[in-house]
């Protein structure tokens, strides 16, 4: 997957002509986007990868100005962003009912917290899961209480944070000072001969109410899919499938062993032996699915 090529962007890269570049790049609709993943996830077709990642360019682009104001260069963010764009196209499964934007942003936004992290060197004020949640969510409280622009924070303010985020009131004294960076206006040149500023590439990132109605209409669609195909399988198979495979904490084979009295092999057998009737079964469906459109 790391040799997939995107446009390139580094440091000395000259930022603006590079979001332009990326917006060459067309999205892809959801059909479109599930054939593409089927082919690199079962063939392994870089060019479908490839067209993958770059659909979502801007997305990573669009994430990765969230987190300008840590006064790092948002070339070296949108880089990073694009690294775990990479890791979300190598592990995304179409299967599941999901579109790829709605997974590869937590893949982009951890790529680009880790490498926040590691440049601000949290080894000298803690890395603990507290800590983290702190730095990453203070900027965004003291916007709810337009406190943006303050030096310190007022006790009561303090408070409310501590409180929110479940952290102590001298955590959030100790972590404010450290983020007190000036902030960059939204007027600033993207370039030094001063053409183009910040917030020409600021846009509207709430989806439209079509998008939110078809990606609805989709979910609905894949659901009822879904449900159809799990017909297929018995009612052992569909429950060891769904613990293993449809939970966001898988129940382990051994839980699944004691109880079904099986080894944790002859579960593992069996779920494997079902989600291959149940890929062929989608497949079936899908491909009826097509028919019944074209012969309409």
């Amino acid at each position: 997957m790391a040799s997939v090529p995107v446009p390139a962007l580094d440091a000395g890269s000259n930022l603006t002509r590079y979001l332009q570049e990326i917006r060459r790049f067309p999205m892809l609709e959801p059909g479109e986007e599930f054939m593409l993943a089927k082919s690199w996830r079962e063939h392994g077709d870089v060019d479908a990868a490839h067209k993958l990642v770059t659909s979502h360019l801007r997305l990573v682009a669009k994430i990765a100005m969230g987190y300008r104001g840590y006064g790092l260069p948002l070339a070296e963010l949108i880089s990073e962003g694009n690294v775990g764009m990479m890791q979300a196209v190598k592990r995304f499964d179409p299967d599941r009912g999901f579109r790829l934007a709605t997974y590869a942003m937590w893949w982009i936004r951890a790529a680009i917290q880790e490498y926040i992290l590691h440049s601000w060197s949290l080894v000298k004020m803690g890395t603990t899961a507290a800590q983290k949640k702190l730095f990453f969510n203070l900027r965004r409280l003291k916007g709810q209480m337009q406190a943006i622009d303050e030096g310190d924070l007022k006790p009561e303010q303090v408070a409310k944070i501590a409180q929110t985020l479940d952290v102590s009131e001298d955590d959030v004294v100790s972590m404010n000072r450290r983020l007190a960076a000036p902030d960059h206006s939204l007027n600033a040149p993207l370039r030094v001969d001063g053409e183009g500023e910040w917030q020409d590439w600021l846009v509207d990132e709430r989806a439209t109410q079509e998008n939110e109605l078809a990606d609805r209409q989709e979910m609905t669609r894949r659901s009822a899919m879904l449900q159809s195909a799990m017909s297929v399988l018995n009612e052992r198979e569909q429950h060891i499938l769904a613990e293993r495979r449809l939970k966001d904490n898988p129940t382990t084979l051994e839980d699944l062993s004691q109880e079904y009295g099986i080894s944790r092999e002859r579960v593992r057998q069996i779920e494997v032996r079902a989600f291959e009737k149940l890929q062929k079964a989608m497949r079936l469906k899908a491909q009826e699915e097509a028919a019944g459109t074209v012969e309409g």
